[in-house]
């Protein structure tokens, strides 16, 4: 008599053209639920160019030296402006889905592991892009800021690929917060980081134990980049600075998903 023992057929893999249409799904989806959230779009969207038209206009001419403020002033609330798309949009949403219960729902679903993030980092790199246009819009109408085009298009790359580390950043703090207390820890990181990188004023206009500790924080290193883009004065090395961010991710990423794992 022969013993026959059944083994389980592994799990189907689905084709590529319907796992990247799974993807792409899930983006446009993530990307509607963020337009559709006024309290995110409206601010993420329209308050870096309101505070450069505002502040650039306050600290124009009093810069001196090989600075443009207008420029300079670009790139600073241009990081400003993409750090909110990855810190409140991991931070604020991942929290609140945790709450929700929708992430384990998502694990006990067909749905691809990876698509929720992928989604959030997708729309998080097109809010990004966005607030780049609209930084360059008031930077062109109101700032008179004229750039070579090569300018124009490394600040786009480094706004687009610079939101990456503070995505890590929010889906950490998204992953520790409770929901309803996500907004206001996001908001006392993202503030004084911002205010202490020298994003809102130029760091020669703080203290000088402020201008000493501001490479402790992640934007400092960004706006260097953005400086750097626009061929405005920057401190250190260039390479120094993507290493630094690169380390950042890594590590926040890292933390978030030990967190997440044992959820």
């Amino acid at each position: 008599m022969s013993i026959v023992i059944a083994v389980p057929a592994a799990a189907p893999t689905a084709p590529a053209p319907r796992l990247l249409r799974c993807y792409a799904l899930e983006a446009w989806h993530e990307f509607l639920r963020l337009l559709r959230t006024p309290m995110f779009a409206l601010p993420t969207l329209l308050f870096p160019a309101m505070f450069y038209v505002l502040f650039a206009s306050l600290t124009s001419g009093s810069a001196g030296g090989r600075i443009d403020p207008a420029v300079y002033m670009l790139a600073g609330y241009t990081v400003f402006g993409v750090m909110a798309p990855g810190m409140f949009g991991f931070g604020v949403s991942v929290a609140i889905d945790r709450d929700s219960g929708w992430l384990q729902w998502r694990r006990a679903s067909p749905l691809p592991p990876a698509a929720y993030l992928v989604a959030k980092l997708a729309m998080a790199i097109v809010f990004a892009a966005l607030v780049y246009l609209t930084m360059a819009a008031a930077a062109v109408i109101v700032g008179g800021v004229r750039m070579p085009w090569s300018d124009w298009a490394a600040l786009a790359l480094v706004a687009s690929v610079g939101v990456v580390p503070f995505c890590a950043i929010g889906l950490f703090i998204g992953s520790w917060c409770r929901g309803q207390a996500a907004p206001a820890i996001v908001n006392l990181i993202y503030l004084p980081m911002a205010f202490l990188s020298g994003l809102w004023l130029p760091l020669m206009l703080l203290p000088a134990f402020l201008r000493e500790a501001a490479p402790v924080w992640p934007s400092y290193h960004l706006v260097q980049l953005a400086y750097a883009a626009t061929a405005q004065p920057y401190a250190g090395s260039l390479l120094g600075h993507v290493v630094v961010l690169a380390g950042v991710t890594a590590l926040f990423l890292l933390l978030a998903w030990r967190r997440l794992a044992r959820a």
